[in-house]
Order: C-alpha cells, then sequence, then structure tokens
C-alpha cells in the first residue's frame, strides 16, 4: 500500500535521514583521512626543505646579492669610498669612461685571447692526455695525481713558483733553453709586454689542464665499452670510432668543461696580480684587476663599481646564454632522466 502523496512529500530524502547522514560523513572522512594526510606530509615536507635553504638563502643575499645591488648603486656616484654613503650623483657618465678607457678596452681584448687560446690549446690538450690516460698502461695512476696536482696548489703559490722560473737570470725556463742549445729563445718572460700574456697563459694551462683532464677521463669511463667495440667490429678505424662514437658521447662533459674555462678567464685576478700585477705596461691586465686598481689603489670606488657591474653583466648575459642554446639538450636529458627513475 503505497503512503498518501502528502506524506511521502513531507518525507526526508533517503540521504538526508539521520542515519544515512551519519553513515555518509563517516565514509567522507575515511576518504578523505588519506588525502589530508598526504597534505599534511607535503606541508611538512615544504617546512623541512625551507629549514634547509633558509641559511644558504640568507648567505646568498648577504654575500651575493647585496654586494651587487650596493655596487649597482654606487657606480652611478663619483665616489672614493671614505666619508659616509656617496653623495656626488653622475648618472652613468662612469660607464661611459669605462667604454672610453683604453685599459678597460685592452682588458676585454686580453680576456678574449686568453678565453680563444683556453678553447684551442688548454682542452684540447688536457682531453688528449685524459683519452691517452684511459689507456692501459704502467703507472697511470701516478701520472693522474702528478697532472691534476697543479690544480690542488693555490694560485698565490702557482704565481710565486712561476715567478721563479720565469726569472730572466737564474730561471728554471731559460737555464732548460740552454741546456738544449737554445739560448737565443731566452726571454724576460714576465718583463716583456709582448710576451707576458702567454707566459701568464701557459702558467694558466699549468693550474688547470688537470682539472679539466679529470672531467674528460671521468666522461670516458662513462661510456660503455661495448659501443667503441661495436664500431671498431664495424670496421671503423680509431680514429672514426673516436670522432664519430667517442666524441659525441663526451659532448655534455666537454660543454661544462667550455664553460668553466670561459667563466674562470672572465673573472682571472689572483694568478695575474701575484705574478705580474697586470704589467708590464698593462701587458698582463685583466678586468678584475683593472678594478682592484681603481677601487684599492686610486680610490676611486664608484668607477672600480662600473667595472664590476660590467663584469657581472658579461657573465651573466654568457651563462643565461650558453644554458639557453648550447646547455639546453644536455639539461633537458637530466630532466628526462629524473622524470623516468621516478
Amino acid at each position: 500500500m503505497s503512503a498518501p502523496k502528502g506524506v511521502s512529500e513531507l518525507s526526508p530524502p533517503a540521504g538526508e535521514r539521520p542515519g544515512d547522514a551519519a553513515a555518509s560523513r563517516a565514509a567522507t572522512k575515511e576518504a578523505g583521512t588519506p588525502d589530508r594526510r598526504r597534505r599534511r606530509e607535503r606541508r611538512r615536507g615544504w617546512v623541512t626543505i625551507t629549514l634547509f635553504l633558509l641559511p644558504a638563502l640568507v648567505l646568498f643575499c648577504l654575500l651575493v646579492l647585496a654586494p651587487i645591488v650596493i655596487a649597482a648603486y654606487t657606480s652611478l656616484f663619483k665616489w672614493n669610498g671614505l666619508g659616509g654613503l656617496p653623495t656626488d650623483f653622475v648618472g652613468l657618465d662612469n660607464f661611459v669612461r669605462l667604454f672610453e678607457d683604453k685599459v678597460f678596452l685592452g682588458d676585454l681584448q686580453r680576456g678574449l685571447i686568453l678565453i680563444v687560446l683556453s678553447l684551442v690549446i688548454q682542452l684540447p690538450l688536457a682531453l688528449a692526455i685524459a683519452l691517452l690516460l684511459n689507456q692501459r698502461m704502467r703507472g697511470r695512476a701516478l701520472y693522474r695525481v702528478v697532472f691534476f696536482a697543479p690544480y690542488v696548489l693555490s694560485e698565490v703559490i702557482t704565481a710565486v713558483l712561476f715567478t721563479m722560473v720565469f726569472s730572466p737570470t737564474r730561471g728554471l725556463a731559460n737555464h732548460i733553453l740552454s741546456l738544449v742549445g737554445l739560448d737565443n729563445l731566452a726571454a724576460t718572460w714576465l718583463a716583456d709586454p709582448s710576451l707576458v700574456l702567454y707566459s701568464l697563459f701557459l702558467v694558466m694551462t699549468w693550474k688547470y689542464f688537470g682539472f679539466h683532464m679529470i672531467l674528460y677521463l671521468a666522461g670516458r669511463q662513462g661510456i660503455p665499452k661495448e659501443l667503441t667495440e661495436a664500431a671498431e667490429i664495424d670496421g671503423a678505424s680509431g680514429w672514426k670510432a673516436f670522432w664519430y662514437v667517442t666524441l659525441p658521447l663526451l659532448g655534455p662533459t666537454i660543454r661544462i668543461s667550455v664553460f668553466l674555462a670561459v667563466i674562470g678567464a672572465i673573472q682571472l685576478f689572483d694568478l695575474v696580480w701575484v705574478l705580474t700585477e697586470g704589467g708590464p705596461i698593462h701587458g698582463s691586465e685583466t678586468m678584475a684587476v683593472t678594478m682592484f686598481q681603481q677601487g684599492f689603489k686610486r680610490y676611486q670606488v664608484g668607477y672600480a663599481n662600473a667595472i664590476s657591474v660590467v663584469m657581472v653583466l658579461i657573465s651573466l648575459v654568457f651563462a643565461l646564454g650558453y644554458q639557453r642554446y648550447v646547455l639546453r639538450r644536455d639539461t633537458e636529458g637530466a630532466i628526462t632522466v629524473m622524470r623516468d627513475q621516478r
């Protein structure tokens, strides 16, 4: 017998009855528990990450970002760094002066020469030695240690050592030349403006090629032997196996090595300062050395800060452009691998 029409309209729907509502809330609570737990764990993870990153972020802001901002601000003033905050506002005059300064323009030229020499001589030399030391030979581990050892030395010790090596009277360089009968090639390596930059490059190569060699060696050992063996089975000579198999697979390592070499040449300071102080006649001067001399020798801090701003911009533009157009494929590959491993 069906209920009267008026009674059925007044009765609550099945889902709104007291018993059904309690059951529904319990079911909803049970279903929502994993979501709340997941959100709580995620929130806890973010708090942990923030607490671990916070000290590094504070130090980065205080020691990197704040000096850049202060340098950019004071580069707009004529300021000797003494007597409180700068007040003599000159706008962009320091930057206009910068690009009319023959010494600074020479710094750019010398920096470019060092970069080209590093890419053409230093890095191929490091790659060749890395491939050589990847072969089986007696004393291979010892050779690796010996070639890497100069990188462990500080720039100051290296520079002091080579001031003695390049000494015109009792230096090792001229002594070796005289032993092999090449006395006519003996020179004043650090006092001749036409030679000093190349002498500096020799010191840079001696110090840093071991670091790049270790990078290439690690990259070479990451290449499976089966690939080169398969190429040799297919009839490829040693040179073709290197050119078509080893070298492309070393691409990511070479690109990182090139990036480090260029940035290192832009920022070169302490080795030059101890070795030659940028002389003679600005023959070995770099942007960092010019900045130091203007700021701490001539007390033209505003002008020195303008040089530092230009150095930061050059490094930043190069780093962003290199990462955008050269390292992009390597970075995307690394991200894809990380996603696949999740």
